[in-house]
Order: C-alpha cells, then structure tokens, then sequence
C-alpha cells in the first residue's frame, strides 16, 4: 500500500467517526431527553477526542511527509493530500485534553442555553459561555501560533479555509457605505405602493410540514438519504449519505417554517450533491461555509423569493391551507415575501436587513476573541449595536444576545460567512441565468432541476478541489465582491 492510499483508509475512518459525532449532535437538538445531556456531552467528547487522536498521531504527519515526497498523483488526489495536510495542520496545533475540554463546555453551554434563551435569562448562560470562549480563544491562539495568523483569522480558516479579516473587512466596509441607504430607499418604495395584505393563520404544523416536504422533493431533496424535523433552531447537519435538516414552527405565521426549510434544503443540496467517488474524503468535502451559505441563499433569497417561483407557490399555499382572494395571489405574496423591515430576529430578517446583524456580531466577535469585551458585557454592546445598525431597541436578551446558538456552541468565527455567502449566491445565480436562460420560466412552474443540475457541475460536485476564490472565479468570472448583490437588491426592491 503506497502512503497516500493508507491516508485514504484512515481519513474514511475520520468521516465515519464524524458522521457518528454529527448524528449524536442532531439527536441532541432534536429528540435527546434533557437528562441525557451530560452523558451526550461526554460521548462526543470522547468521539472528538479519538478523532484528534487519529489525526495528529506521529504515523499521520510520517505517512503525510512520505506521500508528498512520493509526488506523482494526479488532480484530484493531489487535492486530496492538501487537503489531508491542512486538517492535519489545524488538528496538531491543538492539545487532545483542549478539544475534549471545549467540547464538554459546548455540550454543557448549549443545553443551559435553551432554558437561558426561553426564559430571557442570560445570566444564567454567562459563566457557561465565558467558559467556551475562553477555551476557544485558547484554541485560536495554539491555531494561530501554528499557522501564523492571528487567533480569529486562526478559527475563521476552520470555517472558511483561506478567509482572512483583511479580505472581510473591505467588503463589510463597502457594504456599510451604501446599504443603508438602499434599505431606506426600499422602505419608502414600499411605503408609495399598495400596502401588504396579512395571510390569515392558524396554519395548522402538519400541514406546514407536509408543504415544507412537497417543496423539498420539488428542490430535489434525496429523502432516502435524509429527513425532515424540528428544532429550536433551525439547521443541517448529519452525516454523509444521511443529512438532517430542521425547522421550527409557527401556527400564526408558516412563512418562517417554510422559508427555513427551503434555506436548510439549500445546505442539504449541497450536502447531497458532493462528489460520490470523494464523500469520505476531505476533497470531497463542501469548500468552506461561505459556499456552503451561498448555497442556502441562493435557494431561499435568489430562487424562491424571485417573482417567478412565488407564481408558483400561490397554488401551492392556497390549496394546502384552503384559502382564495387578494391577499393569497402571487403580487400581494411577492409583497410579503420581499418587504423590507428591520426585525429583531436574525432568521427572520429580509435580505436587505439581514447584513447588519452579521455587521454587529462580526463585530462582537472580534471583540471577544481578542479580549475587547467581556461575556458580562455583551448584552449591553449587542443592543447597543441594535439600535445603532437597526434603530430598534431590544426589549430582551431572548430576542437579543440569546436568540442564536452560534457562540454557546462555540462558533467564533462562522457569522461574517453568512453575509459572505449572501455576495457569493448573487454572483453564482446571476451566472446561473445567463448560463441557462429558460431558468426563471422554469422556477414559475416549480422545476428547479435546470438550477440544481448548474450548482451540482459547478459547486457541489467540485467539492474542496479548488479555492473559494477559485471556484468562484470559475464558476461566475469574478473573485467575491459586492456588485452582483448590489445589483440584485436594486433590481428587486428599487426596479433598478
């Protein structure tokens, strides 16, 4: 066996460890009983654990060295080994007794978190994310000291491998100068044109959820390889070849529920869509989370937000839910679906608004990675930041610092990819369409195969073979930037 054949067998048995941590961790946002959190706490600790273990062993970094010395393979493969040497590189840099530590407080910091957010309670999280930020930056700093960046730009590249703070901070800064601007100039279009007529509820969950399946078979969600369920906060996750997605539902209002499920069937797509031959190997791996949100945006906001798909949604929604007049035809649903308003809640928000809650806790973030600002301290600095980006004032931490799970999970450095997948599905779907011009009539009657077909050549049957930048580049001629989710925004809510 040659030393990169051997690197294959053990990085399969890294997916498989993997796989089984990542079913562990759907379970426990899903069915786990809260009794068996501790327990569940420490069996992922000893998964994450063996894994570390397997991949920083001395016969790792000897097989590593001896198949780059071996030289000779040919595209993929060689991809392969880059890919193996990089998650090698992050893993080493961490002690075994960090990672088991960080992943004990994360269990224990997102089950304290579901009470803490229903209850609006936030000094009963604190001690617990205190604790996982203060392992986090530990494990920033050793990642840092390894790679030779700093400690955020460290756990950023564990999330968006080559992503660096001076790529965001032009972007985000560009955003700032004229979003704003669009956002109000959108409002008052709106304001000028026929009001929005409400969708009157209840909207019983079943029939939600049977909806939510109809449009996920329509997307071309595989449900032999996947499933449907809820959770406190939306998300995909799973493993390879069994993808778990969920929603959470509200019997006033579907369009959450709905708008969620098409979002995470975006990531199941891409989930699903990865490279066959590869799927147990870190090349056939989804390259990066800012893909990986371009996937779910370009489904959500640039597909099924389109006037085009909303034609054939009406149907859909007035048959399910029994209902007919005004309020239920495609232009007043159009209206609904893009009006921009500023909201308190990140999920919710419309794409317009959405960038200034990923502004604010970029922000936060940064602060707390490089010691700018204590845990006690963020409730205050988050709706500070509110009123600032939003003008709104927080009533509570529930709908403030408490909604997202992202840092009691320990998830510094995942939310500028939000915003950064936003500007990469602008450009992927611009290039969608002129690459297949039938696209828009074809998403009026519900065929989303043309786009799905586009997105499996071009992203997720790419996997990790190239960059980010290079995968984009090929894919839409351009590296990321602003202009086609500028572009995007004008044309649907100025008509520009």
């Amino acid at each position: 066996m040659t030393a990169y054949a051997s690197l294959e067998t053990r990085f399969s048995r890294l997916s498989a460890i993997s796989g089984a941590a990542g079913i562990l961790g759907w379970d426990a946002q899903t069915l786990m009983p809260d009794g068996a959190a501790e327990a569940r706490g420490d069996q992922l600790a000893v998964l994450h654990g063996l894994a570390h273990e397997i991949l920083t062993a001395p016969e790792t970094a000897d097989t590593l060295a001896a198949a780059e010395a071996e030289g000779g393979l040919e595209t993929w493969p060689a991809a392969n080994l880059h890919e193996m040497r990089r998650a090698y590189l992050h893993a080493a840099a961490v002690p075994r007794d960090l990672v088991e530590a960080s992943s004990r407080a994360v269990s224990r910091s997102e089950m304290v978190w579901r009470e803490a957010r229903r209850d609006a309670d936030f000094p009963r999280l604190a001690p617990h994310l205190a604790e996982v930020l203060r392992l986090q930056r530990e494990i920033g700093q050793a990642k840092g000291t390894a790679l030779g960046l700093d400690p955020y730009d460290a756990l950023l590249d564990g999330y968006d491998p080559g992503m660096r703070r001076a790529v965001i901070d032009p972007l985000f800064a560009d955003l700032t100068s004229w979003l704003p601007d669009l956002i109000a100039a959108a409002r008052t279009r709106q304001a000028e044109g026929p009001a929005a007529l409400p969708l009157d509820g209840p909207f019983p969950v079943d029939t939600q959820r049977q909806l939510g399946l109809t449009l996920m078979r329509a997307l071309g969600f595989d449900e032999a390889r996947g499933r449907l369920d809820i959770s406190l906060h939306p998300f995909c996750g799973g493993a390879t070849d069994d993808v778990r997605i969920t929603t959470r539902y509200d019997e006033a209002d579907f369009s959450r529920a709905l708008m969620g499920v098409l979002h995470e069937t975006g990531h199941a797509l891409y989930e699903q869509g990865r490279p066959t031959a590869w799927r147990h190997q870190p090349v056939g791996s989804a390259r990066g989370m800012s893909l990986h949100e371009s996937q779910s945006l370009i489904i959500e906001m640039q597909a099924c937000r389109s006037r085009e798909f909303v034609s054939y949604l009406g149907p859909l929604l007035r048959e399910a839910f029994g209902r007919s007049g005004p309020a239920w035809e495609p232009d007043n649903l159009f209206r609904l679906y893009t009006r921009v308003e500023p909201g308190f809640i990140r999920v919710d928000a419309d794409e317009a608004t959405y960038p200034a809650h990923i502004l604010l806790r970029y922000r936060l973030e940064t602060a707390m990675i490089g010691g700018d600002l204590a845990v006690a301290d963020l409730p205050g600095a988050f709706n500070e930041g509110m009123r600032d980006l939003l003008g709104l004032t927080v009533p509570d931490d529930r709908v403030g610092c408490l909604q997202d799970i992202h840092w009691p999970s320990g998830a510094f450095g995942y939310f500028p990819t939000y915003t950064l997948g936003a500007l990469a599905a602008a450009q992927l779907f611009r290039a969608a369409k002129a690459a297949e011009p039938a696209l828009p009539g074809c998403l009026a009657a519900g065929d989303f195969a043309p786009l799905r077909t586009w997105l499996r050549a071009n992203i997720h049957g790419q996997g990790s073979l190239l960059t980010t930048d290079a995968l984009l580049e090929r894919a839409t001629g351009a590296p990321l930037g602003t202009a086609a989710f500028r572009a995007h925004l004008e044309a649907r809510y100025l008509g520009g």
